[in-house]
């Protein structure tokens, strides 16, 4: 494991490392796994302070992880939870919450479904870290669902774009160097990214959705869906909570004044490095950046 003092300041610019996404990992191509098949398992509601949403849970044939489904809106169902079961009873078809035999489905989604395509995220998501805009995205693309009354977040167990939660950690060790996250996954021979989203199509695919309006900021998410044959219908901007104050602030010409001591000046430099060496489409604001 990475010590705070076994790497020396960097020696080069951040800006000037490479940026690839095209490291030699044999976990990068698909070439020899079969035809991915996925089916949600169980179904089940989860009041939240957001609002009442459905947790779906799915089972695939690619890995062992427990990728999620978080819905609003019963007109979202899942096309693999209500097939029928060999020896299934009906007590059965309730605890896995599916609907009761013959209850009809809801037909394929005909508008684009409001969608966020998120990725796990320990440290952001369960401990209110502020290295990182995970868990704010996340409480966001929630309300922005329960305010237009459906839609659905594809929830990816891929902790630290795809490296891991030990290796994330380990990266965290390394931008405490001076490097930028970007830099730091690069040293720990990982790519910037190194998720994928075949996963997030064939959920899409299960809720009867072919065309979204994504919640991203990111081009990468966008690129793999489209190829999968799922429409973007149009992208909505994830604005962090701090910028959208920030925002309001100059549109009003109120004068920002000092840096206050509680402002996560961590999350702007991680930003700052989404949109500058990752690509994120995103405005930082002047009267944030200047305070870097």
């Amino acid at each position: 494991m990475i010590g705070k003092n076994s790497l020396s300041t960097p020696s080069q610019p951040i800006e000037n490392l490479p940026v690839t996404n095209t490291l030699s990992d044999k976990n990068l191509t698909n070439s020899a796994k079969p035809n991915l098949k996925l089916t949600c398992q169980v179904k089940t509601r989860i009041p939240t302070p957001i609002g009442e949403f459905y947790l779906l849970l799915y089972h695939n044939n690619w890995d062992s992880k427990e990728h999620l489904a978080i819905v609003y809106g019963d007109q979202i169902q899942s096309y693999s939870l209500q097939s029928s079961v060999p020896d299934e009873t009906s007590e059965d078809r309730i605890r896995r919450g599916a609907l009761p035999i013959g209850t009809p489905i809801p037909s394929a989604q005909t508008e684009p479904a409001l969608t966020r395509i998120h990725s796990e995220c320990f440290t952001g998501e369960t401990i209110f870290s502020v290295r990182c805009d995970c868990g704010q995205q996340l409480e966001e693309a929630m309300k922005l669902i329960k305010e237009k009354g459906s839609g659905v977040i594809v929830y990816l167990r891929q902790e630290g774009r795809g490296i891991g939660l030990l290796d994330k950690l380990r990266a965290y060790n390394v931008q405490d160097q001076g490097y930028d996250t970007v830099s730091a996954n690069i040293m720990l021979n990982h790519p910037p990214d190194r998720r994928t989203y075949e996963m997030a199509t064939a959920i899409l695919r299960d809720l009867g959705i072919n065309s979204v309006d994504l919640l991203t900021n990111n081009p990468t998410k966008m690129i793999p869906l489209q190829n999968d044959g799922i429409n973007i219908n149009k992208r909505i901007p994830m604005v962090p909570r701090e910028w959208q104050a920030s925002n309001a602030q100059a549109c009003c010409n109120t004068p920002r004044g000092p840096t206050p001591p509680n402002e996560p000046i961590e999350l702007n430099n991680y930003l700052k490095t989404k949109i500058t060496r990752m690509g994120h489409m995103l405005t930082m604001p002047d009267n944030v950046s200047q305070h870097d």
